[in-house]
């Protein structure tokens, strides 16, 4: 059996387990805002087959930082534009630091060629008696 099969779904941060009632619940928010952040797209939770909403962990601590947004005055457009920064600048750390692994994986490999110093003779000047 491999990791993965063998991990707990509740250890995965991303693992749709929870249903609307206990997100509600570890959120600190009502059902109905749940559905109304659904709704608006800022919070996208997956969906069972009976298509009930499953909230994972990271669901739910989005829902709590945009709850922070709009407490600090922020309108839903403005949490959407928000969170979709947020997203891009994350994946953009990531495709960065993919990059910084490369590059140095090809200076290692190729080290930089270094041009040879000329190395400069002492010019001797002798005096004519």
């Amino acid at each position: 059996m491999r990791n993965e099969e063998m991990r707990n779904p509740e250890d995965d941060d991303e693992a749709a387990v929870y249903v609307i009632s206990i997100a509600s619940q570890l959120s600190g928010l009502h059902p109905q805002t749940l559905r109304q952040y659904d709704r608006l797209g800022l919070v996208s939770p997956g969906r069972a087959s009976g298509r009930g909403r499953r909230y994972s962990l990271r669901d739910i601590a989005l829902l709590r930082n945009v709850q922070r947004l709009i407490g600090e005055g922020i309108n839903h457009a403005g949490v959407k534009r928000i969170i979709e920064l947020e997203s891009a600048m994350a994946n953009m750390a990531l495709e960065v630091a993919k990059l910084r692994v490369e590059v140095d994986a090809l200076l290692e490999a190729n080290p930089p060629k270094v041009l040879a110093r000329r190395v400069s003779t002492p010019m001797v000047i002798y005096k004519e008696d």
